[in-house]
Order: structure tokens, then C-alpha cells, then sequence
């Protein structure tokens, strides 16, 4: 008998290190304004105030892991090395294409606008046919912004190819855009806020373009999540969208945390006016659908991003 219990004891005690460590939900995000949900989880769970372990229940770990633009982020979901991500809509569809639609689920929407085409203040370009022969930083190669930017230039008559044509992309870390669009290294950037906020004011950049209703961020999770831990998946939308109606409702408290939030990601003072500025671009929202995504993937597919498209249905999962 001594030895059944002494086994019951030990199996429990195995049991609960294991349900312990199922309890680490691991979540990416990007250090930009237009991450303000993934923002302001980041900095509530730094200060043991977590936003989203206080609507998970007890026991449960969140760690946030910082990406510099999306194809990272998606990589590192695709390696399992994270469960739910922050990311812009072509990085998403990118790698649920590439995985045949059974890897990538949408949970919800997270942001629209943000995102600007920017000309340097000594380039000279004022209408599109300036753009020839130029140079137009983009965060990374195939994110959000890097699709935008070819696409846009195709629909303009260039010739635009993955390594140079008419005008030349080149993707470029967002804090290195800051001087070399100075500098005059590139002429123009298309990137996010704070970046383009940050290019208006310390490089004398100029606003060229804005999409200010096109779809920036979604919360994404891993399949293998969704599948695995869906009470969990459910919570997390749910504390999202919650939060995401309290940045709408709570401006002023929003811009304060998320600018709080990306100086702790980054190591760096990012100033309350930076933030003031560049808020009025952005719209906050949960919702999103298969249709709003289609035009991202007509895009990708132009410019040579999506060879074999497939339909979206999957990716939008029927949480319990």
C-alpha cells in the first residue's frame, strides 16, 4: 500500500511540474506604437503587473519576446519558439501559405494605419515619377512594409525586382533608417510609427504617403497553441480585445504606458510628444476579416512574395 502511495505521491508531484511548465505562454511583439496591445503587455509584466497573467488565472507565465519586424517574428512561431505574435499582416500570410494553411491562425485583429511612405528632405521627390532610380528603405525584406513598397511602385510602372530594377528597395533596420535617410543614403523610407514620427523630426523627412485604413498588426498564434491550449488561446483574446477597448477608451493612460513600454524594450528614452505625434495615426481595433487580408495577398503575390495562394478560411479558427 506504502508503495502505491509513495508512487500516487510522486506521479501528482510530476503531474503539477509539468502543468507547470505547460503554463509558460511565450508572445512576440514589436517595440512600435502600432504594437500598443503587445506594447503594454510587455512593460505591465516587467513591472509584476501583468495585464494579461491577470486574466489567464493562476499559475500562468507570460514571456514576451521583442522582434524587429515580422518575417522574424514568423520564424520564430514556425520554430516553436513562440506560441501567439504581434506581426503585420504579410508575414502571417507568408508563412501560413508556406505551410500549406495548417501552422498560422488569426485570433484577432490589433491596429490599422501607422504606416507611411516618407521622402528625404533634400531628395527632390515630389510625385511619383521622382522615385526613379532611388533608393526606399523598408524594415525588413518581405514584412508589411517591404510588400507595400514594391507593390506600390509596380502599380506606379516600375519595374521593381527582389534585388534592385527601376528603383531600388532596400530593406534596413528601422533604427538605422534614421541616418542614412539624413545623410542621403536613402531617399525615402516606408515604415511604422514611431519610425516615421521619429524620420519627420529628426531627419526632415516629409510625409509622401499614408494608408491610414489598411490592416498594420493582428495577434497570431501557432496552431500547435491553438490546438494544445485553447482555454488559454480563448483567455488571451479575450484580455487582447479587452485591453484593446481600454487604449480607445483611456488615450492619454494608453500613450503613457505604451511609450513607457518602448523605452524599456529599447533601452531608450522615447519621448511623450513622439508618441502624441504619431497616435493620431492609428485606430485600435479586435476586429478583422478573411477580406481584408485578400488585398494583402493580391499584393504579395504581384511583386513575387506568394506564388501558390490558397484560401484563408483556415486561418481564422472558431475559438470554444
Amino acid at each position: 500500500m506504502k508503495h502505491y502511495l509513495l508512487l500516487f505521491a510522486l506521479s501528482t508531484v510530476l503531474a503539477t511540474a509539468l502543468a507547470a511548465k505547460d503554463l509558460v505562454v511565450r508572445v512576440g511583439f514589436f517595440p512600435n506604437i502600432t504594437h500598443a496591445q503587445g506594447v503594454i503587455g510587455f512593460d505591465t509584466t516587467a513591472r509584476g503587473e501583468g495585464w494579461f497573467e491577470q486574466r489567464l488565472g493562476d499559475g500562468l507565465t507570460v514571456q514576451w519576446f521583442a522582434f524587429n519586424a515580422g518575417p522574424s517574428a514568423m520564424e520564430a512561431i514556425l520554430a516553436g519558439s513562440i506560441d501567439l505574435t504581434y506581426v503585420g499582416p504579410n508575414p502571417a500570410l507568408n508563412a501560413y501559405i508556406r505551410s500549406r494553411g495548417d501552422e498560422i491562425r488569426v485570433l484577432a485583429g490589433a491596429a490599422l494605419g501607422g504606416a507611411a511612405l516618407l521622402v528625404g528632405g533634400e531628395s527632390g521627390i515630389t510625385k511619383p515619377a521622382d522615385f526613379k532610380g532611388r533608393r526606399v528603405g523598408t524594415p525588413q525584406f518581405g514584412n508589411t512594409q517591404d510588400v507595400a513598397a514594391r507593390a506600390w511602385l509596380k502599380k506606379q510602372g516600375y519595374h521593381v525586382t527582389m534585388t534592385g530594377g527601376d528603383v531600388f528597395v532596400v530593406p534596413t533596420a528601422n533604427p538605422d533608417q534614421l541616418n542614412l535617410l539624413r545623410t542621403g543614403k536613402l531617399d525615402a523610407v516606408w515604415t511604422v510609427e514611431p519610425w516615421v514620427s521619429r524620420l519627420e523630426l529628426e531627419a526632415g523627412a516629409s510625409l509622401f504617403m499614408e494608408e491610414p485604413d489598411a490592416v498594420t498588426t493582428l495577434l497570431v498564434s501557432s496552431e500547435k497553441f491553438l490546438r494544445s491550449q485553447p482555454e488559454i488561446a480563448r483567455r488571451f483574446k479575450a484580455a487582447h480585445l479587452e485591453l484593446t477597448a481600454w487604449i480607445n477608451a483611456h488615450p492619454e493612460a494608453a500613450r503613457e504606458q505604451v511609450g513607457a513600454g518602448i523605452t524599456r524594450a529599447v533601452h531608450r528614452a522615447m519621448p511623450a510628444d513622439l508618441v502624441a505625434r504619431a497616435w493620431p495615426r492609428i485606430r485600435f481595433t479586435g476586429a478583422l476579416t478573411p477580406a481584408q487580408l485578400q488585398s494583402f495577398v493580391d499584393d504579395a503575390r504581384g511583386v513575387g512574395f506568394l506564388r501558390n495562394a490558397i484560401p484563408l478560411d483556415r486561418m481564422f479558427p472558431e475559438l470554444p
